[in-house]
């Protein structure tokens, strides 16, 4: 009933590497909403254990779209990536306030904001185009907000004793966020999304039920 119940994004579930999944027997709406929100949680614990050894401002945002990417291609249901941004945010919430590990304020804003914006990209994609640049864009509008508050942070001095003064810190951080964000999306979309639909199988591929 669920299944059935809750729409689908067409045209990215057929461009989806893992679109076999909803052929798979037993692969219900319940193992598609468990999907997403381990999806969201597996961002949160990344965001806040994997170190990826980079010190370039804004990377980070790989660590939010990419599990956020798996979870649209493995369960492309209408409002997936709000589904996985509760999620993320419930457990980075956990995680920070937990002491496990602390969050950034930039790496918060990228966990809650990435998830809707996935959704925003390919809940008007059309059969037969690419979402590749849809998720590259969405990845830069994520980065582009967290640059925003991360910078707000740091113009009120609310974070002098772990990071660099704002002044030192924005001419880098302005173009590093926007590439960061952007090849973020790619990369995601590379990996978990074919580049376009075959569209010779198209009219022949029965629709999500």
């Amino acid at each position: 009933m669920m299944r059935s119940a809750w729409p689908t994004y067409e045209a990215a579930g057929r461009q989806s590497r893992l679109s076999l999944l909803a052929d798979t027997p037993g692969w219900t709406g319940t193992f598609e909403l468990a999907t997403l929100l381990a999806a969201g949680c597996g961002a949160a614990m990344a965001t806040g254990f994997l170190d990826l050894g980079l010190r370039i401002p804004g990377h980070a945002i790989i660590r939010a779209v990419f599990p956020m990417a798996f979870g649209l291609a493995a369960a492309p249901r209408r409002g997936a990536g709000c589904v996985m941004g509760g999620s993320a945010l419930a457990s980075a919430a956990c995680i920070h306030f937990g002491g496990f590990a602390s969050i950034g304020v930039g790496a918060v804003t990228s966990l809650c904001v990435t998830g809707p914006l996935l959704d925003l990209a390919v809940c008007s994609l059309r059969p037969g185009r690419s979402l590749w640049l849809r998720l590259g864009l969405a990845g830069m509008m994520s980065n582009t907000v967290a640059f925003m508050v991360r910078g707000g942070v740091k113009l009120a001095g609310a974070d002098h004793a772990t990071g660099r003064p704002f002044a030192a810190w924005w001419p880098q951080a302005a173009w590093t966020y926007l590439l960061c964000g952007l090849l973020a999306g790619l990369l995601s979309a590379a990996v978990w999304f074919r580049f376009q639909a075959d569209r010779d199988s198209e009219a022949d591929r029965e629709e999500l039920r």
